[in-house]
């Protein structure tokens, strides 16, 4: 139930073209206290919710529990979260053995592609493809949650 991901900007659309699968996500926030975020998602025709713990202080691991829900719950439970609805389209792309889900976003957070790799260990080793930029991992602003509260366009 330990997350560990790094997350990065990414620089070239080029991912695209070695994604093997894309998924609209449409996902809201109950909660986004610094000590558990609370997250409903409909990711295609599936639902989630998902509690997060507060991230160690490098910002790669946290506390994740996220729980199957039915599409029309997830709708009903999107309706009583705050304002800031994310919408993003998810790209999976493989590469080695890691595969890196990369969030194009839209609305008022249009313009910012974020990558993120998952891994086992904090200090696991992973291939960088050629279109992943700087590295933000453990900087809040990129957190999903935060971009509900301070959207990407409204950043000077």
């Amino acid at each position: 139930m330990i997350e560990i991901e790094r997350k990065f900007l990414v620089k070239s659309i080029a991912f695209k073209d070695e994604a093997f699968k894309s998924t609209r996500i449409t996902q809201g926030f109950l909660s986004t206290d610094k000590k558990r975020t609370v997250r409903v998602r409909l990711k295609g025709d599936l639902g989630f919710l998902t509690i997060k713990g507060a991230s160690k202080n490098n910002g790669l691991s946290r506390f994740e529990w996220e729980k199957e829900i039915d599409k029309t719950e997830a709708e009903s439970l999107l309706k009583l979260c705050k304002k800031g609805v994310i919408e993003k389209i998810r790209y999976e792309i493989k590469v080695n053995d890691h595969t890196f889900e990369v969030d194009e976003f839209f609305g008022n957070n249009e313009g910012l592609i974020v990558a993120e790799v998952e891994l086992n260990t904090e200090t696991e080793a992973f291939v960088k493809p050629h279109w992943l930029g700087e590295e933000v991992t453990g900087d809040n602003k990129y957190y999903n949650s935060q971009l509900s509260k301070k959207p990407f366009k409204s950043w000077d």
